[in-house]
């Protein structure tokens, strides 16, 4: 597999072999598992783990580790779905809402879409109070939006964070 690599305004390709792919998949699994515990999955050595991982991690292709936090542990298993619709479609009001809603922490994401909404923002709060506070005080103070429309999620059906390899 070849991966696009971008680094400092030059492009080029990085080659992705088997073990390579398999490492990652290992990491999307457990990214606390050891470069020990993954040399004995793939028949590798320990060293050679570790020299393919920190070249993964050096070419960008692994961005960083996090821990996934389970929402209800942290009171905070209200998710929604905002779909936001601005006034206009100009580069400044693209540029500065894209700006003022990184800011939110609501907001766990934020995607640029087409179709009859601009974005589309994956808002987590404590519950539904909390959701109509979060739209008062701090979405609709944002510059430039036109419309909003929210979808309330039952329950979740499939949430993953590992890309397919």
């Amino acid at each position: 597999m070849l991966i696009l690599v971008i680094k400092r305004r030059k492009i080029f390709f990085m080659k992705l072999d088997q073990k390579d792919l398999q490492i990652l998949k290992h990491l999307q699994q457990d990214s606390k598992m050891t470069n020990k515990e993954i040399s004995n999955k793939l028949k590798l050595s320990v060293t050679a783990v570790f020299e393919r991982i920190k070249r993964l991690e050096r070419e960008g292709v692994i961005s960083k580790y996090v821990a996934l936090v389970s929402p209800d542990k942290v009171e905070k298993n209200f998710m929604v779905f905002c779909q936001i619709k601005l006034i206009q479609h100009s580069r400044s009001y693209l540029t500065k809402f894209e700006s003022e809603v990184t800011k939110l922490t609501e907001v766990l994401e934020c995607y640029h879409v087409s179709g009859e909404y601009d974005y589309i923002l994956k808002v987590i709060v404590k519950d539904m109070e909390a959701y109509r506070e979060f739209m008062v005080t701090k979405l609709t103070n944002l510059d430039h939006i036109g419309s909003t429309q929210s979808t309330f999620i039952i329950s979740p059906v499939k949430s993953t964070t590992a890309i397919p390899l």
